[in-house]
């Protein structure tokens, strides 16, 4: 004789509950320091004859480099405002964390900002005292292509990847 089959309950509905959303940590997009290598300058047409470092090409630089601080004067400043006006405390701890990582890396880029801000002041120091556009080891000219596309450049290419062979030396 077969044992009776004892009947399953039958599996209740399940209605999905719509979930409040908890607001997402506004993700803060590091921005581009305005280094040379990402920020495009005004180019410098040097004229037939003229003599290196010119009072033309001083104004130039001197300009690029004024505008350069201002640029980046301004984005420090706009991040201290969008730190105080973003201080979030998020229930989370995911969500406090990833708003913590997100402020450090932008302090971080700031700071670096905050360097090379001095280190235009010095170059716009150095063109008021005409200084400016000769390597600081040798004495030779920097050239007007290195200065476009590194305006704060002290050294001339050849210095340069001489310092950097012993940069690499001096890490191993």
């Amino acid at each position: 004789m077969a044992k009776p089959v004892a009947k399953k309950p039958a599996a209740k509905k399940v209605v999905a509950k719509p979930v409040a959303k908890k607001p997402a940590a506004k993700k803060v997009v590091a921005k581009p320091q305005g280094s040379p290598t990402n920020k495009t300058f005004k180019k410098y047409d040097a004229k037939a004859n003229e003599s290196y470092m010119s009072k033309n090409q001083m104004k130039h630089f001197k300009d690029i480099l004024a505008d350069w601080k201002n640029e980046l004067s301004h984005d420090i400043d706009k991040t201290v405002s969008h730190m105080q006006d973003e201080l979030t405390s998020y229930a989370d701890p995911n969500d406090r964390a990833s708003q913590e990582s997100d402020m450090a890396l932008e302090l971080r880029n700031r700071d670096r900002e905050r360097k090379l801000i001095k280190k235009i002041e010095q170059t716009i120091r150095n063109i008021e005292n005409d200084e400016y556009g000769y390597c600081e080891q040798c004495g030779e000219e920097i050239g007007l292509n290195r200065l476009q596309a590194r305006p704060t450049a002290t050294l001339c290419i050849d210095c340069k990847t001489l310092d950097e062979i012993r940069e690499k030396q001096m890490a191993k």
